[in-house]
């Protein structure tokens, strides 16, 4: 149950001719059992819908669910849900498509496609769009992980100032830096990266998913029980208003505002740029098409349901005071306990979200520095390490040395920039387009080959070009919205 790009069989592998594949795994290699596909590549394909469907949990219902009361209090009661309805279809209509990409030129019996970029090279073949493909992908995964980073950070944070106004009022300052806990996760994702199987880490999707439910359901719960107890809906058919009053908005403000809140959406149903990776751990048959397409409609319907549910629930409850982020904006004080274990939950949930986003692009750096450098003991030789409660773990000083740096990386930028919203919004904005709806759209048009101009031409077409003209507005909100925040912050020293 894992991404390929998750379990990362040793990429020394990849070196060893087809006659010694055949004759079974290379020394030192056996540890990782798996079957022979067609290509002649050992994978473990055991994936069930089930389990894709968790996988797209994971990665769907994570950071971008909290900040989605914001983002209808921006629109307001008819725009916000219509929005939020507009993307959930989007994003399954085209990972539908993109589901029948995964094997070409025939979606059931082509050759495996096993990354996005090998579905645009195989589907596409134009090199521009395979080195577009991967620059979009590889950095919105990077910039993914530094929203995670960030997150995770506030809802420690969080934790920390809800015991603080508990035990000293909710008028206390309780000014805590996010630093120690960006350097905290950081740490903590710094060893798991070091598994170079992820297959063996199975668990962490499905605790990962479980948290993500756990705390979307406790920020539901607190909305439904504040909702109950204000006994009246709150929030306006426009959202927050224009004017000069306070909690009232500049027009240019308002606007900025609108922008990034469809960032932030964009970000909250952002999966597409590993679909392909999940689809690659699905056994057959049947075809894994048809098990991607029956599991993205369960990701999508039940994420959808949840980010309806919490986003109109926090709207009604808060109005336009809704918070940024419903469970560290502190519209919730009480029960403090509670608050603070889905804030727990959200570190758990983000510890595995940031694997499953880093995972492919570890594996697309290390595959490159494999063939570059095939002889190179530094990159290809594996110590074994007995870990306790794990097993034997294989530790390469390749991998060792460069995806520390790239965690220590995304600490380093989250500590400059973090900016829960507006970073959130530029993410979503910069990967929606390029990676969720153009190269799925491309590469059915030319797998189906369907004729330009015609009917279904110009639908996919015009909904391609809708959706661009979205996330140049959503990014160009975001960045406005960035560049206020640094007119107030400090690096290293502003404390929340």
């Amino acid at each position: 149950m894992a991404v390929q790009s998750f379990r990362m069989v040793n990429s020394e592998l990849q070196n060893h001719t087809n006659s010694e594949i055949e004759n079974g795994l290379p020394k030192g290699l056996q540890m990782f059992p798996g079957e022979i596909d067609e290509d002649n590549n050992v994978h473990h394909r055991n994936g069930t819908v089930w389990t894709a469907a968790a996988h797209i949990i994971t990665a769907v219902i994570g950071s971008g669910v909290l900040s989605l009361a914001w983002s209808i209090a921006q629109m307001g009661w008819i725009a916000g849900p219509i929005v939020l309805l507009f993307f959930a279809y989007v994003t399954y209509h085209t990972s539908i498509l993109l589901a029948d990409c995964y094997r070409s030129p025939d979606p059931v019996t082509g050759k495996r496609n096993q990354t996005y970029m090998d579905a645009i090279r195989a589907n596409l073949g134009r090199p521009v769009q395979v080195w577009m493909c991967g620059f979009v992908q590889y950095t919105n995964l990077w910039a993914t992980a530094v929203g995670y980073t960030i997150t995770a950070a506030i809802s420690a944070v969080a934790i920390k100032r809800s015991d603080c106004f508990h035990s000293s009022g909710d008028n206390a300052p309780c000014h805590i830096s996010n630093n120690p806990y960006m350097a905290g996760f950081g740490v903590v994702e710094i060893i798991f990266s070091q598994v170079p199987d992820f297959d063996r880490l199975w668990w962490l999707s499905i605790v990962a998913a479980i948290m993500s439910f756990t705390y979307s359901t406790i920020g539901l719960g607190l909305g439904i029980g504040k909702l109950i107890e204000n006994k009246h809906l709150r929030g306006t058919i426009t959202g927050i208003s224009i004017g000069h009053a306070t909690g009232e908005l500049s027009k240019a403000q308002k606007g900025w505002q609108v922008l990034q809140s469809l960032g932030n959406i964009a970000f909250a149903y952002s999966f597409s740029m590993i679909l392909i990776e999940i689809q690659d751990t699905l056994k057959s048959p049947p075809a894994e098409n048809k098990t991607m397409k029956k599991a993205t409609l369960i990701g999508v319907c039940t994420t959808t349901f949840f980010y309806m549910t919490i986003g109109c629930v926090g709207y009604a409850t808060f109005g336009n005071s809704a918070p940024g982020n419903l469970l560290t904006g502190f519209g919730f004080y009480n029960p403090y306990w509670l608050v603070d274990f889905a804030n727990a939950c959200i570190v758990v949930h983000l510890v595995g979200a940031y694997q499953v986003y880093s995972q492919p692009l570890f594996a697309v750096v290390e595959n490159w520095a494999s063939k570059k450098w095939p002889k190179s003991r530094f990159i290809h030789h594996e110590y074994i390490v007995d870990v306790p409660c794990y097993g034997a773990l294989p530790l390469n000083l390749f991998r060792l040395i460069w995806r520390t740096i790239f965690v220590i990386a995304t600490t380093i930028v989250a500590m400059l920039l973090p900016f829960f919203n507006d970073v959130v919004g530029l993410v979503g904005a910069y990967g929606f387009w390029p990676l969720t709806v153009y190269f799925p759209i491309e590469m059915y048009i030319n797998q189906k080959k369907i004729v330009p101009w015609t009917s279904q031409w110009i639908g996919l077409e015009t909904l391609s070009v809708f959706c661009l003209l979205i996330s140049i507005a959503a990014g160009i909100g975001s960045i406005e919205g960035i560049i206020q925040d640094l007119k107030h912050y400090t690096p290293f020293k502003t404390t929340y």
